[in-house]
């Protein structure tokens, strides 16, 4: 295997392994449930783990394995495992590394369906959840007991866009002895590694950057290789999210393209964010790469970028809300990001609809914030689009 000090290269290079005797450019797909034994005695062997090779394509798979060895060297952590979605993921991880009577710490913003995760369903197995401020490292350890086991947290935060200090977070879970679980979504290791600033868990819903294309659900837990063998032949080989050699190969070829895509996402996005912020319809944007947000401090360090997503607060109400993005064009209603189409969504309804009006509040998700995942089309004409439907405000 090539692997170099560049990501760039490595997108294309880094964890690719030798394709045998045919010799194919792109990783083949085997697309195969189960793996033939030369005897018994293999077979067996192979179950007690005393030789090497694959059995079942829910325990390994060799297009899976190549996903999953080019994600490690990405995110520069020593393992990965691939899962059916990005929430596969998440309860793969919470789930494997905490049992009744443990306790999670976490933001009180997240993605809406990690949110009922931790919300309602780790509180039905007996572990306590305590939702903090994760950008405060005083209220993070404030929060800590001794039956703390996790800490996790996502950056930039979902949907309006908080960014976490790492290094802090990782310093808190080192002092104290907590697993440190981030999800890298909304960056991608081309703009944050959290790794290297000594998170544990890095996370990712490969749906998004790490595909690319729309047509993919998946999900990439990285870490430490006993963790991530703890992982998966536990919660993933036991829960079963894992997945397809088919999806693992749309990925691949997905990360191809990583550098090239997110380098445009984070142009066309900070056209447009510094757009919106000069519009008189538009209240506050939120947005990593303009110097009024909080975040703008860690570009260049944690950040190799700002990425492409934004959230914004129109001057307007929910009805009014609603007509600006059904006014929309080229734009497309939908649910997601880091696909080649500018995407837009009202995560009040939508992404975050899991929250109760009064964790809406808390989190700072009110009824006329709108979400813009910023897609790969000409800067102008995105910005001509959203110019067109604003009208509708003015």
């Amino acid at each position: 295997m090539w692997e170099s000090k560049n990501i760039e290269t490595n997108t294309i290079h880094g964890g690719k392994k030798s394709q045998g005797e045919h010799g194919p450019l792109s990783t083949p797909i085997y697309q195969t449930s189960t793996f033939v034994f030369d005897d018994v005695q293999q077979g067996a062997d192979r179950f007690a783990g005393d030789a090497q090779g694959h059995i079942y394509s829910r325990l390994g798979n060799p297009t899976v394995d190549e996903l999953e060895a080019r994600m490690a060297v990405l995110e520069e952590t020593e393992a990965a495992a691939a899962f059916g979605s990005g929430m596969g993921a998440v309860s793969a991880a919470v789930f494997g590394l905490l049992k009744a009577g443990d306790h999670l710490i976490t933001s009180h913003r997240l993605y809406g369906c990690t949110f009922a995760l931790f919300n309602h369903q780790l509180p039905a197995f007996g572990i306590e959840v305590s939702f903090v401020d994760l950008a405060d490292a005083q209220a993070v350890r404030a929060a800590i007991k001794p039956n703390t086991k996790v800490i996790y947290g996502e950056t930039p935060i979902n949907p309006c866009l908080t960014v976490i200090d790492l290094d802090s977070i990782a310093a808190i879970g080192q002092e104290h002895g907590i697993i440190t679980v981030i999800d890298n979504t909304f960056m991608s290791p081309i703009l944050q590694r959290p790794a290297t600033h000594g998170i544990d868990l890095v996370l990712h819903s490969a749906t998004k950057y790490l595909n690319g294309h729309g047509d993919v659900v998946a999900g990439i837990l990285c870490g430490p290789s006993a963790l991530i063998d703890h992982i998966k032949m536990t919660t993933r080989k036991d829960m079963g999210a894992v997945m397809s050699p088919h999806d693992a190969w749309l990925v691949i070829r997905g990360l191809k393209t990583l550098h090239l895509r997110v380098q445009r996402h984070c142009e066309n996005a900070q056209v447009v964010a510094e757009y919106l912020q000069g519009h008189g319809a538009i209240e506050k944007v939120y947005y990593p790469g303009l110097p009024d947000h909080p975040g703008y401090r860690l570009l260049g360090t944690q950040m190799q970028g700002a990425g492409g997503v934004m959230a914004f607060e129109l001057k307007c109400s929910f009805e009014q809300a609603v007509a600006f993005i059904n006014q929309l064009k080229m734009c497309k209603r939908a649910v997601s990001l880091g696909d080649a189409e500018t995407l837009i969504q009202h995560p009040a309804s939508m992404t975050h609809s899991t929250y109760a009006p009064e964790e809406l509040a808390e989190a700072g998700i009110s009824r006329t914030l709108i979400r813009l995942a910023v897609g790969l089309e000409n800067a102008e004409d995105i910005k001509a689009d959203l110019d067109q439907a604003l009208v509708t405000i003015l």
